[in-house]
Parts: C-alpha cells; sequence; structure tokens
C-alpha cells in the first residue's frame, strides 16, 4: 500500500523533494489557485501552519491550472503572488495537474484512497486532503471547506 513518502514532485524552485521527507509528519495537501474564489484560503491554511508546523504539520501547496484557467502564472510568479499577498511561508510545489492524463501520481494516489462527490475526481481549486504521520490519507475536504475548519481533524491527527 502507498503512502506519502512514496513520490515525489517539483518544487516551485524546480527541485525534485521527495515527499519523504514529509515522513512521521501530518500533513495536508492542496491544490492551489491565484485567481480563484477560493483564494483567500491561503491565509488560513499559512495559519494552520504557523500554528502547528512546531507539533510536525505541514502544509504542502500544489497550484493546479485545470479549473477556469485560475492559476495561468510561472513558478515565480506564483511564488512571488503567495509571498507578497499571503506571506506564504509552507512548502510550495510547480503546477500540476490532479486530472485526466497527466495528473501527477501523488494526485492520482490522493484520489484512488478518498474519493469525493464526484468520485474520485477533484471538482475544483483548494480541495485538501489530511495525510498522518503513517503516511495514509486520513480525510478529503471540498474546496468550500475553510482551512480553520479542519483544525480539529489536524489536533486529533498530530495526537494520534
Amino acid at each position: 500500500m502507498a503512502v506519502l513518502g512514496d513520490f515525489t514532485a517539483t518544487t516551485l524552485t524546480g527541485e525534485e523533494q521527495a515527499l519523504s521527507a514529509y515522513a512521521g509528519d501530518v500533513v495536508l495537501v492542496v491544490n492551489t489557485a491565484s485567481e480563484c474564489g477560493f483564494t483567500p484560503q491561503y491565509a488560513g491554511l499559512e495559519e494552520l501552519w504557523r500554528t502547528y508546523r512546531d507539533r510536525g504539520f505541514t502544509v504542502l501547496g500544489f497550484p493546479c491550472n485545470q479549473f477556469g484557467a485560475q492559476e495561468p502564472g510561472t513558478a515565480d510568479q506564483i511564488s512571488a503572488f503567495c509571498s507578497a499577498k499571503y506571506d506564504v511561508t509552507f512548502p510550495m510545489f510547480d503546477k500540476v495537474d490532479v486530472n485526466g492524463d497527466d495528473a501527477h501520481p501523488l494526485w492520482e494516489w490522493l484520489k484512488s484512497e478518498k474519493g469525493g462527490v464526484l468520485g474520485s475526481r477533484i471538482k475544483w481549486n483548494f480541495t485538501k486532503f489530511l495525510i498522518g504521520r503513517d503516511g495514509a490519507v486520513i480525510e478529503r475536504y471540498a474546496p468550500n471547506v475553510e482551512p480553520a475548519d479542519i483544525a480539529t481533524d489536524i489536533e486529533k491527527a498530530l495526537t494520534d
């Protein structure tokens, strides 16, 4: 059975990152976009990261341009936007596809572990997956679920 640490992804700075670097952490994986109605969730995601990171929690952001072309920027533009507008300091990765033939393997795995309203398909930007310290998916959250509403689940995962 696969776990988060079995995957790699390219960071916004172009470096290949083994996700095994987050082994033993509670992780929230999110597909993000800079021009979406849910974009203000960056602030809540950053707040979660700052609140819980010292306890072994991280947020991993994966920009995606598959929904209404709401992430048209380059890696440098995405990085600058996230930093200037929302002071994002949690790890951000290069743009990925989350659906379709070119979907990133991490996202194929996430979808296979927890389906959503549309089956396994990702419905929109800011779909979130909470992963436990064991690297297994705990829960999937719809785009309209605010980061603050996940705090209780994060607390529980941190103490399990």
